[in-house]
């Protein structure tokens, strides 16, 4: 055949111009992540959370149990920029200091849920058989309890408290993830490189850390993600009922109840906890949704 009668298109230097260029998963869930903008002003919003709650307290020159009777109930000013409660302790403290224990509790629950729910669900999603039928149940009889009726029973029997708010949320938040854990690795279980790590000799346990559990990050990170506001939120309730921290320590929750008491008279001293909440859920919130993208390989393009 005659070469004349063909003519390319365009050229190749266009041909390799035009191509998509290629990135790796990480790369690509970080510029979908970008491209949503109401997760990236969670994520701004999480960041500069954190990091008013670690250093604020440092900086300033009283504490937040410091009490001067004479300047109760005052109103937000200069001086004091979110206002005083009934013991003339400043609220802007006590605002940042109830940040940091908050969110301790989000970040140490989600911490707990991320071990105890992806061991459990993973073992019961790749053994199968009898021994995911009795681990699924037991999840499954736990699951029908309240989670919020459960995390108050715990706390009536092991007193209030911060470490018992720990060891209580970690309890109850690890059952949601262990059911999507399970549910990635059984439909992981059968691809082809599972066959060939089993043909190679690798063990469950090889299989299961090495291979099927890092191919189901990204469900696992967005469910941690939204598991935090989540346990932030039943704290605040915990702490708003009196079985949270005890005085003299300042959760939201805490600083919550506080002010209802005084609502009619001193509205700020409700509302800049109340606020603190609300900001910092909805931040995560918008951030695992963005993450729910970001991470879905089936939204890749």
């Amino acid at each position: 055949m005659n070469k004349e009668l063909f003519e390319p298109l365009c050229g190749c230097d266009q041909a390799e111009a035009q191509a998509r260029p290629i990135t790796t998963y990480r790369q690509d869930a970080w510029r979908r992540l970008k491209e949503h903008k109401l997760a990236m002003i969670g994520l701004y919003t999480v960041l500069l959370i954190i990091l008013i709650a670690v250093i604020g307290p440092w900086m300033s020159h009283v504490s937040y149990s410091d009490q001067n009777l004479m300047q109760a109930n005052q109103s937000p000013s200069t001086e004091h920029w979110f206002g005083t409660d009934n013991l003339g302790r400043d609220l802007f403290i006590r605002v940042l200091y109830g940040a940091r224990i908050s969110l301790s509790i989000g970040i140490v629950a989600s911490l707990i849920n991320l071990t105890i729910g992806v061991v459990y669900g993973g073992i019961a999603g790749l053994v199968g058989g009898r021994v995911d039928r009795i681990m699924m149940n037991i999840v499954d009889v736990l699951y029908g309890i309240p989670m919020l009726l459960y995390v108050i029973l715990l706390m009536v029997v092991l007193k209030p408290g911060l470490t018992n708010i720990f060891i209580a949320l970690g309890i109850a938040y690890w059952l949601g993830m262990a059911r999507i854990v399970r549910g990635q690795i059984l439909s992981l279980k059968e691809h082809e490189y599972v066959l060939a790590a089993r043909t190679l000799g690798a063990s469950n346990w090889q299989i299961l850390y090495r291979h099927l559990i890092p191919n189901s990050m990204g469900p696992i990170i967005i469910t941690m993600t939204l598991a935090i506001p989540e346990a932030i939120f039943t704290e605040a309730f915990l702490s708003f009922i009196g079985l949270g921290v005890a005085a003299p320590m300042a959760s939201w929750g805490v600083l919550s109840s506080e002010g209802v008491t005084s609502l009619r008279s001193y509205p700020f001293q409700l509302f800049f906890p109340a606020m603190a909440i609300s900001i910092t859920m909805l931040a995560f919130i918008f951030l695992g949704d963005g993450l729910r993208d970001a991470l879905d390989p089936r939204t890749r393009r």
